[in-house]
């Protein structure tokens, strides 16, 4: 059961989340793999509008997403972009990347060996708008990030994906790697407001907690305050 606390720590997260940024022209777009196909379509809908005149679909599978998508989170991406009329000389595939460092790190190298010239890059992922500019700014540092996605309430997004725990374990996950991971080099350091780590830490302690790094949720919560 999800209780009224639980909805109003989760928008909490999802807020913060949201970066706020306005997509404009930049020379590649790039659709982080997930288990939302609605990421292609956002990334179809920035082309469409010329705010990118090239695709990077990026991601192999997950746990997640090894039913919804198996032939890898990139390449059924890339059948959306087609099918919704995107030219295929438009978009480029990287099919390994199996996290949001890797989704960074592989788009860039697919980039530089089609020798196309980046500098700036739109990023569109719905929950994750934040974990993915805070990434990009640490591996990717001299091309200008912007990091925005398909316009959406929480509500919206919950009734496109349909699984509301699988969406607030999503952010659970994500507030927890921008606690953690700028310790680890794998991200800049942002701050979180204190109303948004303690939403984190009673989501954790309600159970959604899937998508954390640790199984032991009390090391989890413990490595919000190091």
């Amino acid at each position: 059961m999800i209780t009224a606390q639980d909805w109003a720590d989760t928008w909490r997260l999802w807020d913060y989340h949201q970066m706020g940024h306005a997509p404009r022209p930049c020379s590649v777009a790039i659709g982080l793999g997930s288990h939302d196909l609605g990421v292609a379509d956002a990334a179809v809908d920035l082309y469409k509008r010329g705010m990118a005149p090239l695709l990077v679909f990026t991601g192999a599978t997950s746990p997640t997403t090894r039913e919804r998508m198996p032939r890898g989170e990139a390449v059924h991406y890339r059948e959306r972009a087609l099918e919704l009329g995107v030219p295929s000389s438009a978009v480029l595939v990287e099919p390994r990347a199996r996290n949001t460092g890797e989704n960074i790190r592989f788009s860039r190298e697919l980039l530089e060996e089609a020798g196309a010239d980046v500098s700036s890059v739109l990023i569109s992922k719905p929950y994750e708008e934040r974990r993915a500019y805070a990434t990009a700014r640490k591996l990717w540092p001299e091309v200008e990030i912007v990091s925005a996605s398909s316009p959406m309430t929480l509500d919206e997004y919950v009734d496109s994906i349909g699984d509301a725990r699988l969406v607030i374990d999503m952010l659970v996950g994500a507030l927890q790697r921008l606690l953690i991971y700028p310790e680890q080099g794998f991200m800049i350091s942002q701050q979180v407001p204190d109303d948004v780590t303690e939403a984190y830490e009673r989501l954790c302690r309600h159970g959604f907690t899937s998508r954390l790094l640790s199984d032991d949720q009390g090391q989890a919560l413990s490595q919000t305050r190091r």
